[in-house]
């Protein structure tokens, strides 16, 4: 098993942050790099939710099919999708305060294949970086927002 986390702070109130990532519009609208969302399933919001996600990182397209497994309203949000030989899990906690809310993501990867047993560790420092801008486009949208 593989794992990464990255922490921000962002200065917005939680319920606005974990809006943001929930709902599976305003995440692709926050991320320049996802270029498109297909849902999958009727619901579009919460447990049960599958969608296909597709993105522009390095000049290359990927496309990976998601499902959100967990959403507890300003606490966390799980997504899991099975790629490239391996099941890959992303939480998302979200913490109040005093600046605002500071938002947590932890990807692990837990390979199923054997090339991606040898891959996943030496593929999880570039995704820590795309993670790290993720999170700070994530930060600026929000941000954003403005106070309310």
């Amino acid at each position: 098993m593989t794992r990464t986390t990255v922490t921000k702070t962002i200065a917005a109130p939680i319920d606005r942050v974990f809006d943001t990532i929930a709902n599976v519009e305003s995440f692709a609208r926050a991320i320049p790099p996802i270029v498109s969302i297909d849902f999958l399933s009727e619901s579009q919001s919460g447990v049960g939710t599958r969608f296909r996600e597709t993105r522009v990182t390095s000049g290359r397209r990927a496309t990976t099919d998601v499902e959100i497994t967990e959403c507890v309203a300003n606490d966390r949000i799980r997504m899991v999708t099975d790629s490239h030989g391996s099941i890959w899990e992303t939480l998302f906690a979200l913490q109040e305060v005093p600046e605002g809310t500071q938002l947590t993501l932890t990807m692990t990867a837990k390979a199923h294949q054997f090339l991606a047993k040898l891959m996943n560790p030496m593929v999880m420092p570039m995704i820590h970086g795309h993670i790290e801008t993720d999170l700070d486009s994530v930060k600026q949208y929000c941000e954003a927002q403005g106070s309310s």
